[in-house]
């Protein structure tokens, strides 16, 4: 992939995440992170991680997404109302920013493998569905267990608040 494609998808992906933030409304939200994790499929796709950026799609784009919609329309959530801004609260935020990443450059340019370029990848004798498959049920079976009990918890718990008292 051509190193300006990089920059346009990386530039789409941050960009749609701090729109999740910034938006008011949850159902802009919801649909900016779609955006959001296209660009990083995007992203995955050039590093040959096909597998991975077609699952970032399905699951997480596909599935989980509209979840969420389907959480957001059953709770009707409005859009949040207008406050004042705490001025010392926003400073003292984008300070801790700031500082945060002065001391992820500061790593990363201590790091001497990231002054390196990245050796090509060696081809797989096995095709990827079958190594992630492997890697997902022997060594980690467990939380992938517990994940699918806790999106179902989570799931039963939004039907249980949404409901309606009848009178």
């Amino acid at each position: 992939m051509p190193s300006f494609l990089f920059w346009i998808f990386a530039a789409v992906m941050l960009g749609f995440g701090a729109a999740v933030v910034l938006n008011r409304n949850p159902i802009a939200s919801a649909l900016s992170l779609v955006i959001s994790f296209l660009g990083l499929s995007a992203l995955f796709m050039s590093l040959d991680a096909f597998f991975i950026g077609i699952i970032q799609i399905l699951v997480y784009t596909g599935a989980v997404m509209v979840l969420f919609l389907f959480i957001i329309m059953l709770l009707d959530l409005r859009t949040e109302t207008r406050r004042k801004m705490n001025v010392v609260a926003v400073v003292g935020g984008a300070m801790v920013a700031l500082a945060f990443f002065a001391q992820i450059c500061s790593v990363v340019g201590q790091l001497g493998a990231a002054q390196q370029s990245f050796p090509p990848l060696a081809s797989p004798k096995m095709d990827d569905v079958h190594s992630v498959g492997l890697l997902l049920f022997s060594n980690y079976n467990v939380p992938f267990q517990i994940i699918g009990v806790l999106v179902l918890v989570a799931t039963v718990g939004v039907v249980v608040l949404s409901k309606r008292e009848l009178r």
